[in-house]
C-alpha cells in the first residue's frame, strides 16, 4: 500500500510502498530535474529508490541523493529504528544513491556497510570516518531470517567499477542500482504502462549502458544462475514486474548488438575525480552511436594486466587527465597504456577539471612520438561542464568512431547489387534541413528522407542516421523545427549544411535564423518551416524512423516549389 500521497506540483516528494513481505520501497521522486549526469535531458524527471527488509535483521539498500537528506530520513525513520538496521547494502557508491551514507550511519553506527571491494574503497574517501565493513564476493550471502537470504552479483561498470546485484531468495527481488533503470518519475510504483516508459528505458541504455555493452551481458549471464527473478527493484524510474522478461531480453540483444563491432575504443577515466567520469560517458556514447564497441575503465581501479589487453587490441584510446598527485595504481595504469599502445591507433585525449589534472599537452605529445593519430583536437574544460561541453565530448566521440569505420563504409557502398542500388536511387524526396535547441545545446541536419504520415494529428516521419549529432535533439518529447528549401535557390544552404562541422562547432553560423515558439532556430531563407514535437520512434537498422506532430506552421512563397533531391544510387546519399 502507498503511504504517502503524491503531490507531483512539489519540486521533492516521498513515496513508501511495500513492495513484497517484509520489504519496503522508499522512493525520492524528484518531478522536475530536467538533467542528469552527461548531456541528455530529461523529459519526466528521476527518482532515487531505496529499499528497506526488515525480517529477523533489517537490511537497507542504498539511500539517496543529499538533495533529500531531510525527507529521505524523517520517512526512514518512520519505517525503522535505526539502531536495529543490521545491513547497509551499497550497490554502488556514486552520489544519487550514497550521497545520505554518512548521515544514515550517523543514525545506525551499528550497521555494517557491504559492498564490492572497490565499493568500500571509495566509502572510506566519502565517508571520512570509520565503519563496520563487509567485502562481498560474487556468490556470497548474507542470511536476514524467514528466509529473506540476500546473494550477491558482482556487477562492475553498471555504470560505476564498483556495482553489484543484491538478490532475495524469499521475494525473487533483484535490486540493480542503475542497471536497468530509467529517469522516469510518476505516482506508478511499477511498469505497468509498457509503452509509456519505453522510450525512457531505451534512452537510458543508448546513454548509460551501451558505453558498457560488454559489462551489461556479463552481468545478465550472472543472472542467469540466479533462481527466477520476479522483481527488478532499480534504483531510477518505476520497478520491474510485468515486463521482467521482456526488459531483459531488450538489455541482452541491445547489448549483443554493441559488442558486434569490428572494433573497439578504450576508454579511460577516473570515477571519483572531477568530472572525468560524465565527460567519458558522453564521448562513449558518441562513440557508440557509430557502431563502434566502447571498453570502459576506471585507472583507479584498473589491473595492469588488463590494461595492456585491452589497449593492445583497441583500435583507439581516450584518456581522461588524473589527478597530477595521482595514486601509484592510477600511475601505474597510465605507463601500462604507454607501454601497450602501437602507431596504428587513434587517440583522443580531454581534461577533467578536477582542479589538479595532469598537464593535457605533455601527454598529448608523448603519444604523438609514439605515433597515435589524433583522433579530435584534445578538448579543454577551463570551466564546470556544461550542456555545450558535454555535446562537444558527444560529438568528438562520434567523429572517432566515424573515423575507424570509413574504410568499413567504403566496403559496404560497393557490395550493394548495382541495378537494385539504381533502382533505389529513382525514390526522389525533398530537401530540408531540421534545426533543434534544447537547453543550451543546438543542432542542424540536411534531410532528404521525409514524408507526411498522418492527417489526424497532422504528422510525418523523418529518418535520422544513428551517428547524427542531431539524433540526441530528437527524443520523445522533443521539440525541433523542420525548414523546407526552395527549388531553385536552396544551394547555398544544402552546401552550408552538407559541409563536416568540427566537434562543438557553431552550425549557424554565417546563416540567417530567427527563433521558433518552440525556441529551434528557423531559417530566415527557408520556402517554410513546420514546428514539430517527436511523438515516438522506431530502430530501423542504421537509422531512426522518428514520428512527429506538428504543431506550427508558414510558408514565405505560396507559389515556389520544394527543392527535390534525386540520387542515383539508393545505398548512400
Amino acid at each position: 500500500m502507498v503511504a504517502a500521497v503524491e503531490r507531483p506540483q512539489r519540486r521533492l516528494s516521498m513515496q513508501v510502498v511495500e513492495i513484497a513481505e517484509n520489504t519496503t520501497t522508499l522512493r525520492s521522486l524528484d518531478w522536475d530535474r530536467d538533467r542528469f549526469d552527461i548531456e541528455f535531458g530529461l523529459q519526466n524527471g528521476t527518482t532515487y529508490n531505496s529499499f528497506l527488509i526488515q525480517a529477523d535483521k533489517t537490511a537497507l539498500i542504498d539511500t539517496s541523493h543529499e538533495k533529500f537528506r531531510q525527507l529521505y530520513l524523517d520517512t526512514l525513520l518512520g519505517q525503522v529504528d535505526p539502531k536495529s538496521i543490521d545491513y547497509l547494502v551499497i550497490s554502488h557508491t556514486e552520489p544519487d544513491h550514497s550521497g545520505l551514507v554518512r548521515d544514515v550511519l550517523a543514525l545506525a553506527p551499528q550497521a555494517i556497510v557491504v559492498g564490492s571491494k572497490v565499493a568500500i574503497q571509495f566509502l572510506e574517501d566519502l565517508v571520512h570516518q570509520p565503519f563496520q565493513r563487509q567485502i562481498i564476493k560474487n556468490g556470497d550471502r548474507i542470511d536476514l531470517g524467514q528466509g529473506h537470504e540476500l546473494e550477491f552479483v558482482i556487477a562492475p561498470n553498471l555504470h560505476w567499477p564498483d556495482t553489484s546485484f543484491s538478490y532475495d531468495h524469499k521475494t525473487q527481488i533483484l535490486f540493480t542500482c542503475d542497471a536497468f533503470g530509467m529517469h522516469y518519475c510518476n505516482d506508478r510504483t511499477f511498469d505497468d504502462n509498457f509503452s509509456e516508459i519505453e522510450p525512457d528505458f531505451r534512452f537510458y541504455y543508448d546513454c548509460l549502458m551501451a558505453p558498457n555493452a560488454r559489462s551489461v551481458l556479463s552481468a545478465l549471464k550472472r543472472m542467469g544462475e540466479l533462481p527466477e527473478i520476479g522483481t527488478i527493484a532499480t534504483g531510477h524510474g518505476p520497478l520491474l514486474q510485468h515486463n521482467v522478461e521482456e526488459w531483459t531480453t531488450r538489455y541482452r540483444q541491445w547489448s549483443q548488438t554493441q559488442t558486434k563491432g569490428e572494433k573497439t575504443v578504450a576508454v579511460f577515466y577516473v570515477s571519483d575525480y572531477g568530472f572525468s567520469d560524465r565527460l567519458s560517458q558522453a564521448i562513449a556514447r558518441g562513440i557508440t552511436k557509430t557502431g563502434v564497441a566502447v571498453e570502459m575503465m576506471n585507472l583507479r581501479a584498473a589491473d595492469p594486466q588488463e590494461v595492456s589487453e585491452l589497449v593492445s587490441g583497441a583500435a583507439g584510446v581516450v584518456i581522461a587527465t588524473p589527478p597530477t598527485e595521482g595514486k601509484d595504481d592510477i600511475k601505474a595504469a597510465l605507463s601500462t597504456i604507454f607501454s601497450a599502445v602501437n602507431g596504428k591507433q587513434a587517440i583522443g585525449l580531454f581534461e577533467s577539471y578536477g582542479g589538479d589534472d595532469e598537464p593535457i599537452d605533455p601527454l598529448l605529445n608523448r603519444f604523438r612520438n609514439l605515433g597515435l593519430n589524433e583522433a579530435f583536437p584534445a578538448i579543454r574544460v577551463k570551466d564546470t561542464p556544461t550542456e555545450t561541453t558535454y555535446q562537444l565530448c558527444e560529438e568528438a566521440g562520434t567523429d572517432l568512431g566515424q573515423w575507424l569505420t570509413r574504410n568499413r563504409n567504403v566496403k559496404e557502398l560497393k557490395s550493394i547489387d548495382a541495378d537494385l542500388e539504381k533502382a533505389l536511387g529513382r525514390i526522389s524526396s525533398g530537401l530540408y534541413i531540421l534545426t533543434a535547441h534544447k537547453g543550451n545545446r543546438n543542432g542542424a541536419m540536411l534531410a532528404s528522407w521525409v514524408m507526411q504520415a498522418s492527417f489526424k494529428p497532422l504528422g510525418f516521419t523523418v529518418a535520422v542516421a544513428k551517428d547524427r549529432a542531431i539524433e540526441s535533439l530528437m527524443q520523445v518529447g522533443d521539440r525541433f523545427v523542420l525548414n523546407v528549401l526552395e527549388e531553385g535557390s536552396h544551394n547555398a544552404l544544402m552546401k552550408h549544411f552538407l559541409k563536416r562541422f568540427a566537434p562543438g562547432a557553431d552550425r549557424f553560423s554565417g546563416v540567417r535564423t530567427y527563433p521558433a515558439e518552440n525556441g529551434s532556430p528557423i531559417l530566415a531563407d527557408a520556402l517554410a518551416y513546420v514546428e514539430c514535437e517527436v511523438t515516438s520512434r522506431m530502430e530501423c537498422s542504421d537509422h531512426w524512423i522518428v514520428y512527429c506532430t506538428a504543431t506550427e506552421g508558414k510558408v514565405s512563397n505560396p507559389d515556389a516549389l520544394t527543392a527535390v533531391h534525386h540520387r542515383k544510387v539508393g545505398n548512400y546519399y
